[in-house]
């Protein structure tokens, strides 16, 4: 069982398998080469759900991406070619457009879409049935259902075939009335099943196939329309214990009989793939060695042979057990085997004749052949579709021609996220192997530093995956969760370790952790693949790192506390660390919890105490920066606040953010980019050490964030002032407007001014027509007396009383808001003085005297700069002294309450004697 597993080509939301997809133009291009940035995982195009045309000459599919109004991926219905190089846009609307299929003529595309429909009903689901027609015209809603659909299929060209909860009862309707949402947990006698309809797409009338008063699953419809063979669950609790396992009917939609089949043994069917010639289906399911439990498992093919009423095992001659998927063709079938690191494609075909059917294995060869975990085939077994990646090349979709053991002349179909393949420096990548645990091989994927140089040491982070019965293959596998490439620019290897107890190397590796030794064999193995690293001479033994979601948090977790010198830093999203309330409140507590550990918290309650990291959090020496959802069933919310709290009580480094409302993985954008970025700044801070990080008072586009990330600013400017000559020298002056029986300088007295004055005062080049600033009151008091005494005329520093009004309500400024692009509140203001402070150079904010509008009443000489730039001197009426007006480094409102910096200081003078 998945039980805490979170891989990329899952979407959260539960609607459909999505691969990100990205190819390059054929004609070569120049590549301009940015960042990975954390847009590049949450809003990238995807490609899934593919299906052959029965002509084999189309591929319907459905395209997501990310939707930054919506704040959640939106999906549409895609048409390309598979004869020629062409792409049709399906629809356009709604949030969700799923489960295309072609009708068995070709004419028509069903689909489920939550698109608005024209007259709709508002208390209806807003999931429906609609029709589009493959030749092109608008796409229509066939139902009006309360409930909403789960599965569709087509019966003949006419009907389709759909499961879905039955309508509501009057139990039900009554407490509706009331606007009660109270929920009854696991009420059997309420819960209202799920069955098997029918509707006619001409006039839409729908009839009830099954009358089960259980809940139908996964199902599969014979191609001649006669039989659907369906899971039906028996239990709503059998996620949590296992001990009511769902059972497999035949229903005859012939006559309306129903027969279980499958009735030896543990069998948990998925797929329901029908032989082409109705003889039969297959089915996958879990098998385990455990008496209880098939919470760690391979994937076994059955076939149920409908005349002889028999099942037959197929033997698959492949130890690791099925991949992830399977599809019937008129020989046989394909299928994808579990092979480690990565599956391979073999072809089955049936030999011999009912019942006494035998399969023979082919695996096939290609280019592609092993580097794809989804595909279909065409009704006659001739062409393939498929995805195919490497854990360093983005995924695309492709075509093929099945010819004998070969996948043959691929032509990519897709056409996606081209920006991203043209603009972004991929990792290089390995699958490595090193001893781990009981001396047994461990398989990993190795991701080297963008700037890899052979003999040098780098950083190491272990990317964890979650599972256990999860893994990580030689196939792109980047999301919010795992955005690999960020640190990989950043100059980091990145480890992804297949430790015991992933999926895909055979049972023995999936069960070797059960029983009790959940946490044994595990977190040795991962250290071990660091050690191997180290001893490559390629990791510096005291950079390493960690990070993972679910299980993998709870590894990195148990890292932590195991080897607490070696880990530096880490990132953990939705992991457990208390196991005894782990039990009772998730939906597997009993078939997760009992499985691993052997026995309930009943039967032994010391043992979850052992297994709890949460005992052990004075151990920890690195910060750890932790993610949870609030509505998590997988893991439960409390469990990271204990793991806050814990660190907390033990004064330790830890950060930690919650998702509101989110599940066991953010679904929305903005929860994703912020766990992205939050776990970026984490690692920059704690393991880089670097200063490049998201600046959180900074504006991004604002005037601060551009200098910021330029590390400079820019120097332009005129000398202002008038041109006076004393002895045959000629010096700038300030420049005075009047304003009423005051002249005032129109403008703060420049650097290239001061410095005629005070030949030591130095400043950059080309900043001559900056405020002079830094100035103490001395220095400008120095300065009035000089110039006086050179042109012979009375200057001097203003006197409060008579300059008081100039400088009120002057907005619109040089002043941090401008800077900023918002007001900034005294904490963000102290936060951009710190971020300030890596910049060059004496007072970064300053801007050319008069760069800003200037000030003044209709018929007024125009006097700049007196609500921002250089905070100015005046001299008080009780002979004190104080410097007024906005500067660059402080907010412009008055209640901001903030004192100019001794650099952000400089004087206007006045000409003329005082009153």
């Amino acid at each position: 069982m998945l039980r805490k597993y979170l891989a990329f080509g899952v979407v959260l939301a539960g609607i459909f398998a999505i691969a990100i997809s990205v190819r390059a133009d054929d004609a070569p291009k120049q590549k301009k080469i940015g960042p990975w940035k954390a847009e590049d995982f949450i809003y990238s195009e995807a490609a899934g759900q593919y299906r052959i045309s029965p002509d084999a000459k189309w591929l319907v599919w459905v395209k997501s991406t990310g939707d930054k109004d919506k704040d959640s991926r939106v999906s549409n219905l895609f048409l390309s070619s598979l004869t020629e190089s062409r792409e049709i846009q399906l629809t356009r609307d709604g949030d969700m457009n799923s489960q295309p299929k072609w009708s068995p003529d070709g004419e028509w595309i069903a689909f489920l879409s939550n698109r608005a429909r024209p007259h709709g009903k508002t208390e209806n689901s807003k999931v429906q049935i609609w029709l589009i027609n493959a030749h092109g015209g608008e796409a229509w809603p066939l139902t009006e259902l309360v409930r909403s659909p789960r599965q569709i299929e087509w019966l003949d060209k006419d009907t389709i075939v759909y499961s879905a909860q039955e309508d509501p009862s009057l139990y039900e309707e009554e407490w509706k009335k009331k606007k009660d949402d109270s929920d009854v947990i696991e009420d059997m006698d309420h819960e209202p099943p799920v069955r098997l309809f029918k509707i006619a797409t001409k006039n839409k009338k729908i009839t009830r196939l099954t009358t089960n008063t259980d809940w139908i699953e996964g199902w599969g419809v014979s191609k001649d329309g006669h039989y659907a063979a369906a899971s039906h669950a028996k239990s709503l609790r059998y996620a949590f214990d296992q001990k009511t396992c769902p059972i497999v009917v035949l229903h005859n939609l012939t006559n309306g009989e129903d027969k279980t089949i499958f009735s030896e043994g543990r069998i948990r069917a998925g797929g329901f793939d029908w032989a082409p010639d109705n003889s039969g289906f297959y089915i996958n399911t879990p098998f385990s060695n455990d008496a209880h439990f098939m919470t760690a498992s391979i994937t076994d093919v059955y076939f149920y042979d409908v005349a002889a009423g028999k099942v037959a095992k197929v033997n698959l001659d492949w130890e690791n057990g099925l991949g992830y998927d399977l599809q019937t063709v008129p020989d046989g079938f394909i299928a994808l085997l579990a092979a480690g690191s990565h599956d391979d494609v073999a072809h089955y075909t049936r030999q011999g004749s009912s019942p006494s059917w035998t399969w023979k294995r082919q695996t096939l060869a290609g280019d592609h052949a092993k580097n794809t975990d989804s595909f279909q085939v065409s009704e006659d077994g001739k062409t393939i579709t498929y995805d195919y990646s490497t854990a360093s090349k983005l995924p695309q979709l492709y075509r093929a021609r099945l010819d004998g053991g070969q996948i043959a002349a691929p032509v990519q179909v897709t056409k996606l996220n081209e920006g991203l393949v043209n603009g972004r420096t991929f990792a290089k990548t390995e699958v490595i192997r090193w001893k781990g645990s009981n001396e047994e091989e461990v398989e990993g994927i190795l991701y080297y530093p963008t700037n890899y140089e052979a003999g040098k040491k780098y950083p190491v982070i272990t990317a964890i995956h979650g599972g256990p019965m999860g893994s990580d293959k030689d196939l792109w596998g980047e999301s919010w969760a795992y955005p690999i490439q960020l640190y990989t620019q950043h100059g980091s290897f990145v480890l992804r370790p297949n430790y015991h107890g992933s999926n895909n190397y055979g049972l023995k590796w999936a069960e070797s952790i059960c029983c009790g030794k959940y946490y044994d064999l595990e977190t040795p193995d991962i250290n071990a693949g660091v050690d191997y690293l180290i001893a490559q001479g390629k990791v510096d033994a005291n950079q390493v790192g960690t990070l993972g979601w679910s299980n993998g948090s709870i590894l990195s977790t148990s890292l932590l506390i195991t080897y607490p010198d070696r880990y530096k830093v880490a990132s953990v999203g939705a992991g457990d660390v208390e196991w005894i309330s782990d039990w009772a409140n998730v939906d597997f507590g009993q078939s997760f919890d009992a499985y691993y550990f052997g026995k309930s918290p009943f039967e032994d309650p010391e043992l979850y105490i052992k297994k709890s990291p949460f005992f052990k959090m004075d151990k920890v020496k690195a910060p750890v920066l932790i993610f949870h959802g609030s509505a998590d069933r997988n893991v439960p919310p409390a469990q990271s606040w204990s793991y806050f709290r814990a660190l907390q009580y033990f004064d330790k480094t830890v950060k930690y953010i919650v998702f509101p409302g989110e599940p066991h993985g953010p679904r929305k954008l903005t929860h994703q980019m912020r766990k992205v970025e939050e776990e970026a700044n984490w690692f920059n801070k704690y393991f880089f050490k670097t200063t490049d990080q998201e600046h959180e008072a900074v504006k991004e586009n604002s005037p601060l964030d551009a200098i910021l990330r330029a590390k400079t600013v820019s120097r332009s400017g005129s000398n202002y002032g008038a041109a006076f000559t004393a002895k045959g020298k000629s010096l700038l002056i300030p420049e005075v407007v009047k304003r009423g029986d005051l002249e005032i300088g129109r403008f703060e007295v420049t650097r290239a001014q001061f410095s005629e004055f005070d030949k030591n005062y130095k400043y950059d080049a080309g900043t001559d027509n900056y405020p002079a600033n830094g100035i103490a009151l001395e220095q400008a008091k120095n300065y009035v007396a000089w110039l006086s005494k050179l042109t012979g005329q009375i200057w001097r520093i203003p006197n409060e009383k008579e300059v008081t009004g100039f400088y009120e309500n002057k907005d619109g400024e040089n002043t941090l808001d401008y800077w900023a692009g918002y007001a900034p509140n005294p904490e963000d203001a102290a936060r951009i003085a710190r971020e300030l402070s890596v910049l060059k150079g004496s007072a970064p904010l300053l801007k050319p005297v008069g760069s800003f509008a200037a000030k003044g009443d209709r018929g007024e000489e125009l006097i700049f700069d007196l609500g921002g730039n250089a905070a100015e001197w005046v001299l008080t009426s009780d002979g004190k002294t104080r410097a007024v007006g906005g500067s660059a480094d402080c907010p412009a409102s008055a209640a901001a309450n903030c004192t100019a910096g001794p650099q952000y200081v400089g004087f206007r003078v006045v000409r003329g004697a005082a009153n």
